[in-house]
Order: structure tokens, then C-alpha cells, then sequence
């Protein structure tokens, strides 16, 4: 109780309603049950210039109602010292991180290059590449690169990607008798690392224990054109996919609809390229010859293949190699002409093979109707015994002896 004595200006009384700040004991209180405080109740009060704030009086607004969450001297839903109500703050928590999810995106998908058009790997003919499955298993003479490359014709696709055929001639090129992969080194690798031999089947899409079967009936040859693929590599125990281009003279093994499977250079499975928006942002490792405009993607031929058209740059020399050999059974064929694609496999219900019948050859030249004059005759004489023969009709007359 204070000694000063009461003022003027102060009420005599209590005040009509609790003190600001200070909450009274509800009326519903059990008994025995502490009274619910506030922590800001022991701190002293502000006081305006001139003394105290008096309850209701002119020194500012009232203080927030005594009372703790739920207490009937409380607004429902406020925590201790009139906090947010917890909905809300539910609210601006879920909100939050809805800008992060969006912001996480935003970085994402900016990072997959300028225009959405993604980025793409360059990797040269003998590089190991980016994320190898295995050690190389291209041979020497299946790992340079081309000196040439080829530009066939194709229509447009693949963010100005031309499409090519699989069963278009020449597209592969190689060396006769020799293959350019070495298939059964390729399958030791991968039988040998359980989850390399899992990750790989589950990239090419085939069971692992048909892994060896479907290793042995590709072809080994080499690209003629720098082609778009999309690349699974192996990093981290995981698979990994990227866009990339395989320059011209890299070593593939070919399925049988013309499609590269396999870079024998790293193992990795290959599979067609992704589609893209504009001109992709090149990476890696270029070459000389590289231009983006030159770059080709292998469509699948429309039906299963026999044997493959190749082109051998060291000899200049054309020869076919059946589907899923290594060379030993490569024959001899003449150049392609422009515009000719590879015998499909012939189909049985047609009759006939696959071989392309050879063109016939022209018809001879026509001549001038050839005209024979009749012989002249020559009248039959009678000469009388002991009397020289009559000259003939014709000719010079004959000598006579002396």
C-alpha cells in the first residue's frame, strides 16, 4: 500500500476492470490450483510524463488481456505473451517453404543450360569418357578418329539434329576381318562387378543373366558421323545419363535395327538421344571438325537387319558384315550408290532373300542393218579340148604361160 496520499486527480476507488497487464483470478479457478502468471508481470510498469498510467486513462492503449493460452482472461489461440496463433504460423511455414521448393527448381532447371536447350558432352574416338562403366575394349585399330567424317543425309529433328536411318549403307565404317570391339572382354568386365553387370542391364533394359547373349549379338563397327546419343555412365555405385556426341571413328557395338548400344572405349550403355529445344550448350572435349550442324542421330531401321554395309577407310574397300560377327565372316560387295539403304532381313512369307539383285546389264548398242551385196556370177563356158581356159567374167585375166 503506498504512503503517498491520494491526488486529485486520481480516482478514490478501485477501478471498474483489472489493471492493465494484470489478469484476476477467474472465478472458475479450482481450488488449490496456482494462479496462471505472465512472465512480464514482475517487470515495472512504463510511466508517462506525468506519473503512473492509470487504468482506462489517456497514457496509451490497453495492454493485452491477462491470461495465458486458452485461459478465459486469454484470446483463444494466443501463446504466452501474445504470440502468433499457431495456425498461423503453420501457415507461414508452409508458405516458406514452397518458395524454397520453387527457388530449388528455378536453380535447376536454369543450370540445364541457356533456352532449355541443355547441355550436351562432347567425347573424342579414344577418350575414356565421362563416368566409365569398364576399362576400354576397343581395339587399335577401332579407336582413332576419322579423318573424314561423313555427312549423310537425314531429315531434320532433335533440336536441328538430322535423323539417319540404322540400315542407311555406310553410315558404319570399320576394318575387314578385324573387329573394332572386344565383345568377350566386354562381358568379363561386367560378369566379374556384380553391380556394374545390375547397373548396366537395368541402362540397356535387359535382364542381367541374358547380359553375355545380348553382348555377343551386337556388331562391332565404327561411327562414319559425329552422332548424338543419350550416355549412361556408372559413378558412386548409381547410374548416371547425359547428353553427349561420339565423334566420328568411335567404336560402337551395333543391335540389329542399326542402333549404337555400346561405346567400347568406356562400357557405357547407349541409348537414342533426348530430344532438345535450340542448340544445346556443348561441353568436353572437341575436335577440330566438329561442327554442330554436321551432327547426325541413328533412327531404328523399320525392320531387323542381315548384314551391314561397311566402308573400310584404310583400303577404300566396301564389304558387308553379318549381324552379330566379329569379322570372320565379312565378304567382299560393291560401292552403294546414292539413296540405296541395306537389305532388311528377308522375310519368309515373301520368299526370295535379302540380297539386292544386280542391275542388269545395258543392252548392246544398235547398229546400222548390215547389207551383203549378191556375188557375181560367172557364166559357165565350155572350152574345147586342146584350147586354153576362158578368162572369168570378173577379175584380172589370167597370165598366160610362156
Amino acid at each position: 500500500m503506498s504512503s503517498e496520499p491520494p491526488s486529485a486527480n486520481r480516482p478514490s476507488g478501485p477501478p471498474s476492470g483489472p489493471l492493465s497487464g494484470r489478469g484476476s483470478q477467474p472465478p472458475d479457478r479450482p481450488a488449490g490450483e496456482p494462479e496462471q502468471t505472465r512472465p512480464d508481470w514482475s517487470a515495472p510498469r512504463p510511466e508517462t510524463p506525468g506519473g503512473p498510467a492509470a487504468p482506462g486513462g489517456p497514457g496509451g492503449p490497453p495492454a493485452p488481456p491477462a491470461g495465458g493460452r486458452g485461459t478465459p482472461g486469454g484470446t483463444p489461440g494466443e501463446g504466452p505473451g501474445g504470440g502468433a496463433r499457431w495456425w498461423r504460423s503453420k501457415k507461414a511455414l508452409v508458405s516458406l517453404a514452397a518458395l524454397v521448393v520453387a527457388a530449388a527448381l528455378a536453380v535447376f532447371f536454369l543450370r540445364q543450360g541457356s533456352g532449355g536447350a541443355g547441355e550436351v558432352y562432347l567425347q573424342a574416338a579414344s577418350a575414356n569418357g565421362r563416368d566409365p562403366f569398364t576399362q576400354s575394349t576397343a581395339k587399335d585399330y577401332g579407336a582413332s578418329a576419322s579423318s573424314h567424317p561423313v555427312v549423310p543425309a537425314g531429315t531434320g529433328g532433335n533440336g536441328g539434329t538430322r535423323s539417319v536411318k540404322g540400315d542407311t549403307r555406310g553410315l558404319y565404317g570399320g576394318s575387314r576381318h578385324n573387329a573394332s570391339c572386344d565383345v568377350e572382354r566386354q562381358i568379363g568386365y561386367l560378369t566379374q562387378d556384380q553391380a556394374k553387370g545390375r547397373a548396366f542391364a537395368g541402362a540397356a533394359g535387359i535382364e542381367q543373366n541374358g547380359l553375355a547373349a545380348y553382348l555377343r549379338g551386337l556388331t562391332p563397327l565404327q561411327l562414319r558421323a559425329d552422332t548424338r546419343v543419350t550416355n549412361h555412365g556408372f559413378k558412386d555405385g548409381s547410374v548416371t545419363s547425359y547428353q553427349s556426341v561420339l565423334q566420328a571413328g568411335t567404336a560402337v557395338l551395333v543391335d540389329d535395327r542399326g542402333m549404337p548400344r555400346v561405346r567400347c572405349a568406356c562400357g557405357n550403355p547407349l541409348g537414342p538421344p533426348v530430344a532438345a529445344k535450340g542448340t544445346p550448350t556443348a561441353k568436353g572435349d572437341s575436335w577440330p571438325l566438329y561442327k554442330a550442324s554436321d551432327v547426325v542421330a541413328v533412327t531404328p531401321a523399320d525392320s531387323v537387319l542381315e548384314y551391314f554395309v561397311v566402308y573400310d577407310p584404310d583400303t577404300g574397300e566396301w564389304f558387308e558384315r553379318p549381324v552379330g560377327t566379329d569379322g570372320e565372316d565379312d565378304r567382299s560387295t560393291s560401292a552403294p550408290k546414292g539413296g540405296v539403304t541395306m537389305s532388311p532381313k528377308p522375310n519368309p512369307s515373301q520368299g526370295g532373300g535379302g540380297q539386292q539383285s544386280p542391275p542388269a546389264p545395258p543392252p548392246p548398242p544398235k547398229s546400222p542393218p548390215h547389207t551383203t551385196a549378191p556375188p557375181p556370177t560367172t557364166p559357165y563356158v565350155t572350152t574345147p579340148p586342146g584350147q586354153p581356159p576362158a578368162p572369168p567374167a570378173y577379175g584380172p585375166p589370167p597370165v598366160r604361160p610362156r
